[in-house]
Formats: C-alpha cells, structure tokens, sequence
C-alpha cells in the first residue's frame, strides 16, 4: 500500500487507548484500527512528520503536521505521543555529586523526585535550541529540561557548566 500524507480535514483520530488510535478517513470512510503513532524527528520535530503504523509494523499513513488537524484529532495524537514519548521533566536538581568520576544527580520531575548517573557529561547532556536541554542517565532513561533558564539559580549553577 502507498504511505499516505493526511492533513485535516480528510482524516480524523479517535483514541482507542493510552497508545493506540483509530484512523478514519473521512472522504472514503476507511478506517484503520489499533494503530500506534511514532515521531520521524522525536528531538527536533515533535509536531512534524508522525508515522501511523499499523500492527504488523507497516507505516500506513504520515501525518504532515500535527497543527493541521482538526482540534479533537489533535488532543488526540498529541495524548497518544505524550504517553509514549514520556520524559519527565526536570523543574529542579537538589544535589549533584562526583564520585570516581561518575556524576550522581538529585533531581526533582514533573513525575517525582528522580537519582540518575552520568558518567560521560560530554555524550549524556545535550543543549538543544530555544535552552531546552536532553539528559541521558546510565541506564539510558532520559530526561528533559524545557528551558534552563527558568530554573532556579542553584540548578542553573550545577547545569549551565556542563553545557
């Protein structure tokens, strides 16, 4: 089947659960059920460029734009991506220690209080535009920082060198 670029209004999004959706296409009626969606560019596009896969792994449709559907679709597709693409996001560190040079990190989520370890700071904390900051733990759970700057001024000091 030929990928399909869908833009509002000839499509719409009905939640099927926290991470699937149904696709119907409203001109023809066609509807696809259970289908996950998955970001192109998860850091740099999260609005652009959403592949609607169905079950069997097979793109079935790219949403252009998340913008550009209508607004119940778009509540929609942005829950479903929210859910699966969760990254707690870091509102403030509380403590940050150096031990054999493995950093050890204290800080407090939108999900809860997290402790986390770096132990390459150059490959782990990476500055994206508009101060938004990805951080990369040990273990390989990430976690974001939507905007450094507004930070309190302690997290800011333990961040900003590591940038």
């Amino acid at each position: 089947m030929k990928l399909r670029y869908v833009d509002s209004p000839e499509v719409r999004f009905r939640a099927n659960d926290k991470i699937f959706v149904d696709m119907e296409f409203c001109y023809t009626g066609e509807t696809f059920k259970n289908m996950e969606l998955r970001r192109m560019f998860p850091v740099s596009g999260k609005d652009n460029y959403i592949a609607v896969i169905d079950s069997d792994g097979e793109e079935q449709a790219m949403i252009r734009n998340v913008n550009n559907l209508d607004a119940e679709s778009k509540k929609v597709v942005n829950e479903c991506l929210e859910e699966y693409y969760m990254i707690p996001r870091i509102t403030r560190f509380i403590e940050m220690t150096d031990k054999y040079r493995i950093w050890m990190w204290t800080a407090e989520t939108d999900k809860g209080t997290v402790k986390f370890e770096i132990r390459n700071p150059n490959a782990s904390i990476k500055a994206l535009s508009n101060n938004r900051v990805l951080i990369k733990d040990a273990n390989d759970n990430r976690y974001e920082i939507p905007d450094y700057t507004k930070l309190d001024k302690r997290s800011r000091k333990m961040i900003i060198p590591n940038l």
